[in-house]
């Protein structure tokens, strides 16, 4: 029995191609010419049946030689432009008044008989065991052939026997394209050859458009299995693979891949350097997206969940062209479905390939208008470009809001219906959408962004679609790899589409490609697989006997302490040190020594103060190592020096100037970038090769930033996170969450804003006729200024005039020592501060749950526009308590490497993105008072446990400083030098040398350190004068 072997395999595919419109015939490998890599018949017959005339022509000038020049001329065709070429364009032919046409591909408007009959006349063909080569008798287990033109190539392995990397590495060190001291192989060629190569087993298939001998590299081309790689077991026909047959190689499908999938890039000499044949999951989202278009009409939403690494690039481009030329639906089938594609990406090679895509597929060009942020007038060169016949318009996401308003302004005026796809790209934000976007950002996220922070095209398209009413002729694509809850809520499929998201009715991504099968296929890398966690212990004293007995806000002072602690140059130079030694040992010599890191710090002034600290270690110790900062905006850092710093401040990046960073940090002249707030999303550089991580990250953010290390690239394997603040539990669970499919607990309850509008009716600070007359002149397009100012004065008025009244009866009650009244003060204005803060949470809800939600409510709408103007007026002030830190110092830090760990993603339950559960319920916390000292004390207990004597800073900060700071000698020069010479100084290492001898018998641990160690002696030298104030003290010691 051979059931097992090969042939089987083999006869069971042929058989079903046969059965399905392919023709197939034993023995029919006899007719292939193996010179030219074509099948003569099938060319012939195509040319014959479909073109007659032409024909005809051909026999008329050339007689019995019309066969042999048609396949002569065919031949010479592919090999000036390449198969794909020929087979979408035709060729010319010398009394010929058209080019001879070598394919019909369907159109997308199919109403032309003759295109159609031409349609079904195509022949396509398998062929078993083609002999193809000029210098031997090796056999392809199948060919396949369109017309007669070679299209595809398949090795077949059977798992009874061998697997799918046996048939890879067949094509790899058998079937090389150029032998070596022969002649070319036609049929494998690139690009004039067979257009792709299929390795196929019983459980996968791979594939590759250009083989290359052993240096080819096929990817996969799976279904996919529950999330994982690979493909889920075929019940019904026993093949998992079965798919590649039946439903790829089907006859409509396969001419819809060779007609419309297929783009040829090429170089800037226009030669072709690639063909771009769709993954799986490719074919497979572009192809639901049509079929639901088209059964739901315009105005529907759809989530697409694609993982780094899935070419969204490519996606993107394919689903524009696509739905650009989509016909039929409830719309007629000779009707587009849409005017215009819009799509909102920062990809700056999107609109290049998109123009490439669609010049590959139809030879006509400005079908693509870009709207870039460069134009005079933004608002108008969209409004031209969406009313023109552009087909597909591409505009940044800064551009997007000037387009979505256009859009809809064009879809009621005149009808028209728009596609939108977003990318996940992310940005810098500012401007007009700026207002709209708070609308949707938690706290947090409004934080980050004042700090020069980073949203996504997620955002702001929730943001700009906050009009209340269904955008019923827009549609929307919103493609990213980590959905938001409220992206899940607003564009993911309900089961029932029927019915509005409910607990029982969860909206879920209309399509996946997980992060889980992107690692497993190689596509992108586990970042996690690397992770070393380090915890920082300190301890702090109020220096001095004389501590205050004044209280502070315990959460106020906190944050403070915490934050000078983070900010303190000590902390900086500790994590400097492991940053630098770290990389130049484990990651620096990865990918042939190109391999580079970024630094993610926790805020812009961090960030300035971090790159000046590193560079100054570099230059101290002599590395070649050039590292960047990147932050929004200008920071001011009087700490620093006088003046404001920007990216392209010469102190900070001296030889940027005025490059993009993105484009400086690509060449070998930049190892390592530090980030605040930038380039944690987005920001695409295969090279990279560690994290280090000194900024808290959680949920979407943790996952987000640390991805930008998954990017393979040729020889990465490994990659390194060394993370100085984050728990790895929480850090592993925000993954697990986009591990496979990202899945929410619930929705959010539609009643939370009936809920809100009740308890701040109840406040009593307005009544309906004061929200109705705000709403009327806001309403007015003949409204002024002014009366909207009188509209809401009397309100805005009577609500600080109450607050104000509460402050002062507090500071009467003060005064008097009379607690029973000062509470019920403070309760007034608690109760205020909450009212303006609830206002607040109904706008964000009302925001978000009306693009869901019909309230079909005009008080619930009227209270939104009235909140939204109320708001900005009631400025109340409240207290800020100044925290005097100018007494507290460092006398301990310890930071400890925790030991390299796997955080292993796979198994374990999965989390749930959460839903918002509650808004508005919240109250003015009372801040709880504690003394200075007392909370230094609660810290040392917190951080300081892990500290030593080997740990103290008291033993720099104060014996070595104390004895170093009597010298004569270095006081003088400290008077008459600047800090610069003064560092210089011969005299200082001698008397550092002289000070560590006299304190040797209290400290002689650290002392004999010291001195047995030059690098630690220019260690303690670097502290005393950067970090412990030497210079400074000896000048004033002097002045004193």
């Amino acid at each position: 029995m051979s059931l097992h072997k090969e042939i089987s395999f083999e006869s069971e595919i042929c058989e079903h191609l046969a059965d399905h419109g392919w023709l197939y015939a034993e023995g029919d490998a006899a007719g292939y010419d193996r010179a030219r890599a074509l099948y003569p018949a099938d060319v012939l017959a195509w040319v014959q049946t479909t073109q007659p005339k032409a024909w005809e022509t051909l026999v008329k000038n050339h007689g019995a030689q019309a066969e042999e020049t048609l396949l002569t001329r065919l031949r010479d065709q592919i090999d000036q432009r390449g198969t794909l070429d020929v087979l979408r364009h035709g060729i010319e032919l010398l009394g010929l008044k058209t080019p001879l046409k070598l394919a019909e591909f369907k159109p997308a408007l199919g109403i032309n008989p003759d295109i159609l009959a031409r349609y079904g006349a195509n022949r396509l063909r398998v062929v078993r065991q083609l002999r193809y080569s000029l210098h031997n008798q090796n056999s392809i287990d199948l060919g396949f052939f369109l017309n007669g033109l070679p299209v595809a190539t398949a090795e077949l392995k059977t798992d009874f026997t061998q697997s799918i990397g046996d048939a890879i590495d067949q094509y790899r060190f058998d079937r090389h394209p150029k032998p070596k001291g022969q002649a070319a192989e036609p049929l494998l060629s690139f690009p004039n050859g067979a257009l792709v190569h299929f390795a196929v087993s019983n459980s996968e298939v791979h594939m590759v458009t250009r083989l290359n001998g052993p240096a080819t590299v096929f990817l996969p081309f799976n279904l996919g299995n529950e999330g994982a790689a690979g493909n889920p077991v075929n019940k019904a026909r026993g093949h998992r693979t079965a798919y590649l047959w039946e439903k790829v190689w089907e006859r409509e499908s396969w001419l819809e891949i060779l007609g419309r999938y297929l783009i040829a890039r090429r170089n800037s000499k226009k030669q072709i350097e690639a063909v771009v044949f769709p993954r799986y999951h490719q074919l497979d989202v572009t192809r639901k997206l049509q079929a639901a278009v088209l059964h739901d009409g315009p105005g529907g939403k759809y989530l697409i969940q694609h993982s780094a690494g899935s070419g969204k690039t490519n996606s993107i481009a394919w689903t524009a062209h696509f739905l650009a030329e989509l016909h039929g639906g409830a719309s007629g089938v000779d009707k587009k479905v849409f005017d215009t594609v819009l799509v909102v990406s920062d990809r700056n090679v999107i609109d290049a390939q998109l123009q490439e895509a669609l010049f590959d597929f139809q030879r006509t060009s400005g079908v693509v208008a870009v709207i870039k942020n460069t134009e005079g007038s933004k608002s108008a060169a969209l409004a031209e470009a969406l009313d023109s016949t552009k087909k597909i318009v591409v505009c940044t996401i800064q551009t997007f809001p000037f387009a979505l308003a256009a859009v809809r302004e064009l879809a009621a005026a005149k009808g028209k219906r728009f596609a939108v796809i977003a990318d996940e790209a992310h940005s810098s934000q500012t401007g007009e959408a700026a207002s709209k976007l708070k609308a949707v950002l938690s706290p947090e996220e409004i934080k980050e962004l004042g700090d020069g922070g980073e949203v996504s095209t997620e955002d702001i398209l929730a943001a700009q679609m906050a009009s209340r009413a269904a955008d019923s002729d827009i549609t929307f694509v919103a493609f990213t790899a980590t959905p938001k809850n409220k992206t899940m809520e607003l564009f993911g499929t309900c089961p029932d589409p029927t019915r509005k998201p409910a607990p029982d009715n969860v909206p879920k991504p209309f399509h996946v490609y997980s992060m889980r099968q992107a690692i497993e296929e190689k596509f992108i890398l586990d970042v996690l697989r690397n992770y070393t966690p380090y915890s920082l212990a300190f301890k702090l004293a109020h220096n001095g006997q004389d501590v205050t007995d004044k209280e502070v806000d315990r959460s106020a002072a906190m944050k403070r302490i915490m934050g000078w602690v983070r900010l303190h140059p000590y902390n900086i130079a500790q994590k400097i040190e492991v940053v630098v030694e770290h990389f130049r040992e484990f990651v620096a010599p990865l990918l042939n020594g190109k391999a580079k890191a970024m630094v993610v710090v926790g805020s812009r002034v961090e960030a300035v103060r971090w790159q000046l600290a590193i560079d100054k270690y570099i230059k101290s110790r002599g590395y070649t190592m050039g590292t960047l900062v990147a932050f929004s905006g200008e920071v001011t850092d009087k700490e620093s020096g006088a003046d404001g710093y920007t990216e392209n401040s010469t102190v900070l990046n001296p030889n940027l100037k005025g490059r993009d960073i993105r484009e400086a940090f690509k060449g070998d002249e930049y190892q390592i970038l530090l980030v605040a707030n930038k380039f944690q999303t987005g920001f695409d550089q295969p090279l990279l090769c560690g994290m280090y991580v000194d900024k808290r990250l959680a949920g979407i953010q943790a996952v987000q930033t640390l991805s930008r290390l998954n990017r393979a690239h040729p020889g990465k394997d490994t990659t390194y996170v060394l993370d100085f603040v984050n728990d790895p539990e929480e850090v592993l669970t925000s993954f697990k969450v986009y591990f496979e499919t990202a899945e929410l607990e619930t929705t959010t309850d539609p009643n939370l804003v009936f809920n809100l509008r009740a308890k701040l009716d109840a406040a009593g600070h307005y009544d309906d006729f004061e929200v109705e007359r705000v709403v009327t002149v806001e309403l007015n397009p003949a409204s002024k200024q002014g009366e909207l100012v009188a509209a809401l004065e009397p309100v805005s008025d009577r609500v600080l005039k109450r607050y104000k009244a509460a402050q002062a009866e507090l500071r009467l009650a003060q005064d008097r020592k009379d607690a029973k009244a000062a509470d019920a003060a403070k309760e007034t204005m608690d109760a205020l501060i909450l009212f303006k803060g609830d206002m607040g949470a109904f706008l964000r809800l009302y925001t978000f749950l009306s693009q869901v939600f019909d309230y079909g409510n005009t008080a619930i709408e009227k209270r939104a526009i009235f909140y939204k103007r109320l708001m900005p007026l009631l400025e109340f002030g409240r207290e800020r308590e100044g925290i005097d830190l100018s007494k507290v110092v460092l006398t301990h830090h310890h930071l400890k490497d925790l030991g390299a760990r796997p955080l292993g993603l796979a198994g374990g339950e999965t989390p749930k993105l959460a839903p918002i559960t509650e808004a508005g319920s919240g109250s003015v916390q009372e801040p709880e008072k504690v003394y200075m000292a007392e909370l230094i004390a609660k810290l040392n207990d917190l951080f300081g446990g892990d500290t030593t004597d080997q740990d103290k800073l008291r033993w720099v900060n104060g014996t070595l400083l104390g004895k170093v700071a009597d010298s004569e000698k270095l006081r003088e020069q400290a008077q008459n030098n600047s800090k610069m010479q003064f560092a210089s100084s011969p005299d200082l290492k001698p008397e550092l040398e002289n000070a560590i001898i006299a304190s040797y018998d209290a400290h002689s641990s650290l002392s004999k350190q010291a001195l047995n160690s030059p690098a630690v002696l220019r260690g303690l030298l670097d502290v005393l004068i950067n970090h412990s104030g030497l210079y400074e003290r000896l000048r004033e010691d002097r002045a004193s």
